[in-house]
């Protein structure tokens, strides 16, 4: 018997306990992981289990209950405290299960991996990570590399006759390497993590990169207030991303809490830029053939020639601005589903990294934000920031405490990517130019 199945009889059991409508998932899980500092094994661990979540409907009254015990012998139990808890709940007008789940991805999404490293093979790629870091001159100290392993199944079933699962694996490796001495110390890190072992990065290249980087930054300088432009690098221009998802979330559109929610089908970028999410993309850091209300994922020009083309949302925002879900609904088993990207990316643009600053007399190149100083009405940015001067179209001496700010609706509008897009993070980015944002210093 499947999970699916298993989850098919929990659905079942609810309804004989007087629920409307119900919805199970379950999660079982399975993970290695090690760390390691200056030589020395400071963790290892191993763990395993499962999670259960039931979501029971009376009318317009929902209610969820959790287990960490998949056996069908307590499954009566379980679906009548759900019942009960439903019963003294107050209504949710929006509430429900997916109107018309579409079923399973048929393409093959290659989520999960059947190579599964034992303990030594993750302390050797640990070793391998700070070890490189460790070698790079000007660097003193190391905060510790580690490495992981995991796979997850996920299945997931309702009454609405929707039933599916599906695996996935996860390989990490990670580095913080610390340079100079005393108050003048700097850190900087670098890390890969993908579904395949294949595709995992390097270690030594890894710890390489993450002790240069900050050795880079030593002896840093406050330079002084000036309104300039600034160039993310990719792994905080991701950030940018991250402000415009919170803001078309379908969530804080329906409570009128974002500051593009009278944007839609208007621009928010530049003509010629792209932003997608795919669900779909094939070993994708968060790919999946469904989500967590059993719609099929499908891929999307969230904006598209720098028109807002869409929301993010699950069944709950839709019915709440009278549309239908995007297939954006993400869940655990303690709660119910809410709207979130998958596998989001700013399409690159066609001048290089090198190209995009060459024209800056003066500016700046963020490599590590500080903070959330973003107001998710306004749009209003302030965040602090580290990174190095721009002169004469190339990097100069490194700078930190300083605070970047402006407006992310003028920030979008602004922005020019870079040609150097490389998918890593489930979020990705080039490296991106924008301007006329005030840099306050010494």
């Amino acid at each position: 018997m499947t999970h699916a199945d298993t989850l098919q009889d929990l659905v079942a059991a609810a309804r004989r306990a007087g629920a409307d409508a119900a919805d199970a998932i379950l999660v079982s899980n399975a993970s290695l992981h090690v760390s390691r500092r200056l030589g020395a094994i400071e963790q290892l661990e191993r763990s395993e289990g499962f999670d259960l979540g039931l979501r029971v409907f009376l009318g317009q009254r929902q209610a969820i209950v959790s287990s960490t015990d998949p056996s069908p012998k307590g499954f009566a139990a379980l679906a009548e405290r759900a019942v009960a808890m439903a019963r003294v709940v107050p209504e949710d007008p929006h509430a429900g299960l997916a109107d018309a789940p579409d079923g399973l991805v048929a393409v093959d999404l290659d989520l999960a991996d059947a190579e599964e490293p034992n303990a030594a093979a993750l302390i050797a790629r640990a070793a391998a990570a700070e070890d490189a870091a460790l070698a790079v001159a000007g660097v003193s100290n190391s905060e510790g590399a580690s490495a992981g392993w995991g796979r997850y199944a996920i299945a997931m079933a309702a009454s609405n006759g929707f039933a599916g699962e599906y695996a996935r694996t996860s390989h990490s490796i990670s580095v913080t390497a610390l340079a100079g001495q005393g108050t003048a110390m700097e850190r900087d890190y670098d890390y890969s993590s993908t579904v395949h072992l294949e595709d995992l990065e390097d270690a030594a290249m890894l710890g390489r990169r993450a002790g240069e980087k900050a050795v880079a930054r030593l002896n840093p300088t406050r330079p002084k207030t000036a309104r300039i432009p600034v160039i993310y690098d990719p792994r905080v221009a991701t950030s940018l991303l991250g402000h415009l998802s919170g803001a078309i979330n379908g969530a804080a559109v329906a409570r009128g809490t974002s500051f593009l929610g009278d944007r839609l089908g208007q621009r928010v970028m530049a003509a010629g830029l792209t932003v997608v999410d795919d669900p779909t993309r094939r070993r994708g850091l968060r790919s999946r053939p469904f989500d967590g209300e059993g719609m099929k994922g499908t891929r999307r020009a969230i904006v598209e020639d720098g028109i807002l083309t869409t929301w993010i949302l699950d069944w709950r925002s839709a019915r709440q601005l009278g549309m239908v879900s995007t297939g954006h609904a993400s869940r655990g088993t303690g709660g119910p589903p809410s709207p979130s990207t998958t596998n989001l990316w700013l399409e690159p643009g066609s001048v290089t990294p090198a190209a995009l600053m060459a024209d800056i007399r003066e500016g700046i190149y963020v490599t590590e934000l500080i903070g959330m100083g973003v107001n998710g009405v306004t749009g209003d940015y302030s965040r602090g920031a580290a990174g190095f001067m721009i002169r004469d179209g190339a990097l100069a001496e490194p700078v930190s405490e300083i605070t970047i700010a402006g407006n992310v609706k003028e920030m979008l509008l602004n922005l020019i990517p870079a040609d150097d897009l490389e998918f890593r993070r489930g979020t990705d980015s080039p490296t991106i130019r924008v301007e006329g944002l005030t840099m306050a210093g010494g």
